[in-house]
């Protein structure tokens, strides 16, 4: 029995009530039992909601779906040559609208592979759609979790150049002829999109 559960009993039945309005008591009692465990569930359930949607940690830093694409990746210590190729290639504003977008993300890591004399030669003003054309080829209009990616799959990127997918292993990989990358971490939403880290820069 429940703590006080006998209580409760002995309480309804030392009072003289007529027997009908004894059971109306009892039956009002059942029901606010069942209301308050229905609550119970639906706050756990909420709980457990709330929990799947608060994000996750990609280089150091909280990923909010509440936040941009952009708001995310800036506060990721792995994505900070990114951060500024977007910001020299004057994509910011873009990749904070609504889209949404599903963004490929190359990591530092990525970048410093590619020849320095080449990033260099990108990030400058005179190069800047050059740039663009580069990191526009990382982006796929619509929202696209690991799941809606299928091996053999062509996406059209925001530049009109095409990148296949290839799935196998347990492993997700987008590229062209020009060479593949490989996704690290997948499915980091953000409020207008999702991200996919990779391992390397894509090149139209």
């Amino acid at each position: 029995p429940l703590p006080g559960e006998g209580e409760g009993d002995a309480l309804l039945i030392s009072f003289p009530f007529p027997p009908m309005f004894r059971l109306l008591l009892s039956a009002l009692a059942l029901a606010f039992i069942a209301t308050g465990c229905m609550s119970s569930a639906s706050m756990n359930g909420n709980a457990g909601t709330s929990g799947a949607s608060a994000g996750v940690m990609v280089g150091g830093s909280m990923m909010l779906p509440t936040q941009t694409l952009v708001e995310n990746a800036s506060g990721a210590s792995t994505l900070t040559t990114l951060v500024s190729a977007v910001q020299a290639a004057e994509l910011v504003e873009t990749l904070s609208g609504p889209g949404p977008f599903t963004v490929f993300a190359p990591t530092n890591a990525a970048f410093s592979a590619v020849p320095e004399a080449t990033l260099n030669s990108l990030m400058m003003p005179a190069n800047q759609a050059q740039l663009q054309g580069v990191l526009t080829f990382h982006v796929v209009p619509g929202r696209l979790s690991a799941a809606d990616l299928r091996d053999g799959q062509t996406l059209t990127t925001v530049n009109g150049e095409t990148l296949m997918v290839t799935k196998a292993n347990g492993q997700v990989m987008v590229g062209n002829a020009n060479g593949m990358a490989t996704v690290t971490q997948a499915n980091v939403y953000a409020s207008n999109g999702v991200a996919h880290v990779i391992d390397a820069v894509l090149l139209p």
